[in-house]
């Protein structure tokens, strides 16, 4: 394990301030850092760990002036429990709960689920021995002539086709969500963007304060589905996050996003078109997730994702008719 210096934040303005001098990474639940950090598959190790838990008040769940807010330190536990997220914020409530198994979602945070590192098998080979673009800015993707059977199916973003790994980035993206950090609010489509080595765009000394997503209209329901290899503990081959607005059985509005096939999570804009002004039925629902794959570019390994794709809109569509 690279060697590092861990301090306590006392504030958020504490923690940015200890970013700012370089060469640091926050610290929550550490699910994933200390595998990156024991991994030594990186070009740039942190020297100083920012532990941001011994900061107060980060882990609330309330509603508060039509909308949900969530500290960035409440546990992927407690949001999947939480009765409210549960009955008006479903999608979210499930992306929680299909994170990883019981005892990381006990520790795992929803600001580290939003800022983990990628899942490539070349990015996370230890000791860097694939010193790809994602971490060298002259290096290559190796996946693209290589292993790539869980990489994207839509393209590459600035040369690298891993995909994000994040179970609740969809939810959050088609909840309309907002993430609130020390130095602005993002809408959530702006904010996951590659960034180097991350799966979003916080500048470094930039710390996830908290996620705030607008209560759902009258008649609206949502849920996340998920298709991984296992059960239990595997991140997201393919999944899909659909929130509908119905009326007199007619869908008036939809937002699909969906996860594990782009480096971003991407919403299914054609998708939404073919369910919107419909009712959700077998016909409808298929015709959607056939939409859903419109412009899907696969490499040679992962031509199976355009069909799951398209299966997991559809029977996330049919379990909110």
């Amino acid at each position: 394990m690279y060697k590092f210096t861990h301090v306590n934040a006392t504030s958020v303005a504490d923690a940015a301030a200890t970013l700012a001098k370089g060469k640091a990474q926050v610290i929550a639940g550490g699910t994933d850092l200390m595998c990156y950090m024991r991994g030594m598959f990186t070009l740039n190790p942190p020297a100083t760990i920012v532990n941001i838990k011994s900061i107060p008040n980060l882990d609330y769940i309330k509603e508060e002036g039509g909308t949900l807010k969530i500290g960035a330190l409440a546990t992927l536990t407690d949001i999947a429990n939480n009765a409210t997220v549960k009955s008006k914020y479903t999608a979210l409530s499930e992306a929680a709960r299909k994170v990883g198994s019981l005892e990381l979602r006990n520790v795992g945070t929803i600001g580290g689920n939003i800022s983990q590192k990628p899942r490539c098998r070349y990015y996370r080979n230890d000791y860097n021995s694939f010193s790809c673009v994602r971490k060298n800015p002259n290096g290559i993707c190796y996946a693209l002539a290589g292993v790539n059977d869980e990489h994207s199916i839509f393209g590459a973003v600035g040369g690298c086709v891993a995909v994000c790994p994040s179970d609740v980035a969809p939810a959050l993206l088609a909840l309309d969500a907002s993430i609130v950090t020390n130095k602005k609010t993002w809408k959530a489509a702006d904010f996951f963007v590659p960034t180097g080595e991350q799966i979003n765009a916080l500048a470094a000394d930039e710390i996830i304060t908290e996620v705030q997503v607008p209560t759902p209209a009258a008649g609206t329901k949502s849920t996340y589905v998920k298709f991984a290899f296992r059960k239990a503990i595997d991140f997201p081959l393919v999944s899909a996050a659909v929130v509908v607005t119905s009326a007199g059985g007619t869908v008036s509005s939809a937002s699909i996003a969906l996860g594990g096939v782009h480096g971003a999570p991407r919403k299914a804009t054609s998708a939404e078109t073919s369910i919107k002004g419909k009712a959700i039925d077998a016909t409808s629902a298929e015709a959607a997730g056939a939409a859903a794959a419109t412009g899907a570019t696969t490499l040679a390994l992962n031509k199976y994702k355009v069909q799951i794709t398209k299966t997991m809109v559809k029977r996330a569509l049919l379990a909110v008719k």
